[in-house]
């Protein structure tokens, strides 16, 4: 067989191919994923910080306690804070039972800090982010943790202590999304060309199919893919190879039935040619020219029942013989065909012998099955052959099968020719083609056939549910058994 040896690269641009979707699908479920994860990991370390800040805040304030209550307000009403307890960054102030802020350090965001420290002092017992007697909150402008919290001083008065942080000294919130950024930007570059890589690796089956089947025609077709793989691209290419098998099987038989049918009518109609030129050659007797109508006559019959014969078999092969089964009688189809076919057997000197006949209820419909007995008997008929022809025809009802059996004394078939008796025009035996002789006049009693009854008479049983049965001597005949199941 011949296989593709390299893939030829498609028509189909690149945009429009199923290789762009599936990347394209791939990236952005894989950028939907890193979005979420990134969002995810940014996320919780945020909330990491926020509250590593304001545990930090919160032991800081705790720790400069001593130091506030020194600075809170003396007799002249001024506090004094010392700046070496605070690093550059912080911010600190004291707010006076007043709302007053009387000492403070660093420079503080804009906004009212008074107001702020307050509210928060308010709300801490129902803050998420109170940490004990502490009150917090994060201003979004400059990214700095506040905490507040009372410092009573030595004269009994309490005052208000803010302090305020960095929320992120070291940046990590910003080294993190940086690196989120990147590697995210990385891992999707990664992803194209992997995705590219594998789209291309998983659809190469597929370009191999699409190449087998633009190099295949009618009068090619023996080009098969042999995709070793046990996925679904293998079971694919399997069901393509195992299509073109029946597709090659199916264009070889009718090849060879075209090839068959032209042979079978150009003999007849080579006889009718040369019958006619000879008839019209030179003037005749009465005689002459009777026989040369018998001839053309009769070589008429042989193409008519050819033709028919080819028609019903194009009708069958296309699904446009439908059959209406109704319950009948197996043995009053056989009575009807014998009954047509009597003439020709006593025309023939041919004895009809009638076997049993019991009744055997079938499903099937009675002008096909007519067919299929008439084709029957009157093969057997035609072929018989000695001096005591003899054709007998019985029906049998046994174990819920029943059966017609025709058999004949003529010369039997021999054992080689058995499994293709079936096939379109086939013979057993070669002497009863028709074969025109230049020399010698055609006889129109010679027994023929167009090769295609037995087809037509499997095609009947087997669309019947049924089989046909075949038992042949040399010598002593042969025996033709069409099996139903009875009713």
């Amino acid at each position: 067989m011949k296989t593709a040896t390299h893939l030829e690269k498609s028509n189909i641009p690149f945009f429009h191919s199923i290789r762009f979707r599936l990347l394209l699908w791939f990236t952005a479920i894989l950028m939907l994923v890193l979005i979420f994860f990134s969002a995810f990991v940014y996320y919780n370390q945020k909330r990491d910080i926020e509250r590593d800040s304001l545990e930090r805040a919160a032991i800081r304030l705790s720790g400069l306690q001593e130091d506030l209550r020194a600075s809170l307000p003396q007799e002249n009403g001024q506090g004094i804070l010392p700046e070496h307890i605070l690093d550059e960054r912080e911010v600190l102030a004291l707010i006076d039972s007043r709302g007053q802020i009387f000492a403070s350090y660093g420079n503080f965001p804009e906004g009212d800090i008074v107001q702020a420290a307050t509210q928060a002092m308010q709300n801490r017992s129902g803050h998420e982010e109170s940490y004990e007697d502490f009150a917090s909150w994060i201003d979004k402008n400059s990214n700095y943790r506040f905490v507040v919290k009372p410092v009573l001083g030595k004269a009994g008065e309490t005052s208000l202590a803010v302090l305020g942080s960095p929320l992120d000294p070291n940046g990590q919130l910003n080294g993190l999304l940086t690196s989120l950024l990147l590697g995210n930007l990385f891992t999707l570059a990664i992803a194209l060309g992997g995705g590219y890589w594998l789209a291309d690796r998983s659809l190469r089956p597929v370009q191999a199919i699409t190449q087998t089947a633009r190099h295949i025609s009618e009068t090619d077709l023996s080009r098969r893919i042999n995709l070793e793989s046990k996925d679904e691209f293998g079971e694919l290419a399997n069901t393509f190879d195992s299509m073109l098998s029946r597709l090659q099987i199916s264009f070889e038989r009718q090849r060879q039935f075209v090839a068959n049918a032209s042979h079978e009518l150009r003999t007849p109609l080579t006889i009718v040619n040369l019958e006619t030129s000879r008839a019209l050659a030179a003037r005749r007797s009465a005689q002459e020219y009777e026989r040369a109508l018998r001839v053309i006559h009769s070589e008429n019959d042989f193409m008519s029942h050819l033709v028919n014969d080819l028609l019903t078999l194009a009708r069958m092969d296309n699904g446009q013989v439908t059959l209406k089964k109704v319950p009948l009688d197996l043995s009053d189809v056989a009575v009807d065909a014998i009954e047509r076919l009597t003439p020709l057997a006593s025309r023939n000197n041919v004895k009809l012998a009638i076997g049993d006949l019991p009744e055997a209820r079938i499903l099937g419909e009675r002008q096909s099955l007519l067919q299929m007995v008439s084709n029957l008997i009157e093969n057997a008929i035609k072929y018989t052959d000695g001096d005591d022809k003899k054709v007998c025809v019985e029906v049998r009802l046994v174990d819920g099968c029943a059966w017609i059996r025709v058999s004949d004394n003529g010369p039997g078939i021999a054992p080689q020719h058995l499994p293709h008796l079936f096939d379109r025009f086939y013979r057993a035996d070669p002497a009863r083609a028709r074969v025109m002789d230049n020399d010698t006049d055609p006889n129109p009693d010679t027994p023929s056939g167009s090769g295609l009854g037995l087809s037509i008479i499997q095609w009947i049983a087997q669309a019947h549910g049924g089989e046909v049965l075949v038992e042949s001597t040399l010598g002593s005949g042969s025996k033709f058994e069409v099996r139903f199941g009875a009713l």
